[in-house]
């Protein structure tokens, strides 16, 4: 099959891309930037009020991740603001429904009020949400089997 002369000429000065349509001149250097990762260190420093504050800094509750950070972060200080933290677990699990982070910690919020149905019932949501197995349904399924073993009373995980 022959190609019109001009055609030829235009691919070969056309720049090279990617098959995603990205250019391959583009800098790969320029990840997002992680505008949660002080909230997390905080998190995993088990610093409470400087993780609550660094969210409320960041400020953005359309965010599922977010929601889901200061839902765990209330729950985990040392005067837990359960109200506060359902309000956050609820508004990440309206943006992003199958969110497993919110999923089971919603779940551990539930055996934490004594509400061992809405437990399982977020614990059957994790397992629709998790293709096979993982880590989130096994940390809440643990949860509940503790929260049983211990005469339907709330025992966190450590």
């Amino acid at each position: 099959m022959k190609y019109p002369l001009c055609l030829l000429i235009a691919l070969a000065a056309a720049p090279a891309w990617a098959a995603d349509m990205t250019p391959m001149s583009a800098p790969e250097a320029e990840a997002p930037v992680d505008k949660l990762a002080a909230a997390r260190r905080h998190i995993k420093a088990k610093k409470w009020p400087d993780s609550i504050a660094e969210l409320k800094r960041v400020n953005d509750g359309g965010n599922a991740d977010w929601n889901n950070l200061m839902g765990y972060s209330l729950r985990k200080q040392a005067s837990p603001d359960l109200a506060g933290a359902e309000r956050h677990y609820d508004a990440a699990l309206r943006i992003a429904p199958t969110h497993r982070g919110a999923l089971e910690y919603a779940g551990e919020l539930m055996l934490m009020k004594g509400d061992l149905a809405k437990a399982e019932q977020r614990l059957a949501e994790l397992s629709r949400a998790c293709a096979s197995s993982c880590g989130e349904y096994a940390d809440l399924e643990g949860a509940v089997v503790r929260y049983k073993a211990a005469g339907n009373k709330y025992l966190p995980s450590h």
